[in-house]
């Protein structure tokens, strides 16, 4: 049993619009879940390789350059037997390494081609909410949560994909999201919203 999902998401820092959105998307997912959303370094620290190995999902993000680690965390995210889910950047220009990245990977996977960051996130919350479904027992949904997340899945898949704005800023580095449901601190106590008095 799992109360938290471990996601890593490999991107070079050309995507930060879209690994900030996709880091912000999970906490739309109606389960009493944590996060813990771990990505490719920006700027030259070294890569988390023991979440690479340890991660329940990866998503691999390709715009128009590859940087290290990538190709590292692909590598190690294959060999841990959970290969990333790759999505490809559509209309844009490409440098020499992106190009022959791309070649190397089409013959491991399929690219899943997005526009831009809007769709990237509707087609990423799908892939997440049918991950859960899948694993329900090893995330320890109860049922009442399974049916929420059924339901919220099948109105995603019939919607057009939602324009998001396209702002900076927000969690576009590793991050994490505990839900007060699941998580019990060792010190201290939750703090809960204040509840407005009726009257």
């Amino acid at each position: 049993m799992a109360d938290t999902v471990l996601l890593y998401i490999l991107a070079a820092a050309d995507l930060e619009i879209e690994r900030s959105i996709l880091s912000r998307a999970v906490t739309e997912i109606p389960v009493t879940l944590g996060w813990r959303i771990v990505q490719s370094p920006l700027r030259g620290e070294s890569a988390d390789l023991d979440a690479v190995q340890n991660s329940n999902l990866h998503l691999l993000l390709m715009g128009s350059d590859i940087r290290a680690p990538i190709g590292l965390e692909w590598f190690l995210a294959r060999r841990s037997g959970r290969p990333p889910v790759p999505f490809l950047k559509q209309g844009i220009l490409r440098t020499p390494a992106a190009q022959e990245f791309i070649r190397t990977i089409e013959e491991q996977a399929d690219w899943l081609p997005f526009k831009d960051p809007s769709e990237l996130r509707h087609k990423t919350l799908i892939l997440l909410g049918d991950h859960l479904h899948k694993h329900a027992i090893y995330y320890a949904l109860r049922p009442e949560e399974l049916e929420r997340l059924e339901a919220w899945r099948a109105e995603l898949k019939r919607a057009s994909v939602e324009k998001i704005e396209e702002s900076r800023g927000g969690t576009g580095e590793s991050s994490v999201i505990l839900s007060p449901e699941r998580y019990i601190p060792s010190e201290g106590v939750l703090i809960q919203p204040k509840q407005e008095d009726e009257g």
